[in-house]
């Protein structure tokens, strides 16, 4: 799907890109009870470090119909 669009906006320049965070320290991460001892980094990832991402993506006009994972290399199945 990611790729689809990236390809159907390569004649006017739009990169399409989806941004994936996992477990990020927010308000509904604490009401769902997670545990950080699943995620391979040992600890929540930062709404800052999801933000760093975005503008790193934004400032990049080559990448795109990609799907970057802010995970600390947690993957859901």
């Amino acid at each position: 799907m990611m790729a689809h669009k990236a390809e159907t906006t390569l004649n006017i320049v739009i990169t399409v890109i989806t941004v994936a965070p996992a477990l990020i320290e927010t308000d509904m991460l604490w009401e769902i009870k997670a545990d950080p001892g699943r995620i391979p980094v040992g600890r929540f990832g930062k709404v800052e470090e999801v933000a760093e991402v975005v503008l790193m993506l934004a400032r990049n006009g080559y990448i795109s119909g990609q799907t970057i994972n802010v995970s600390g290399g947690l993957y859901f199945s």
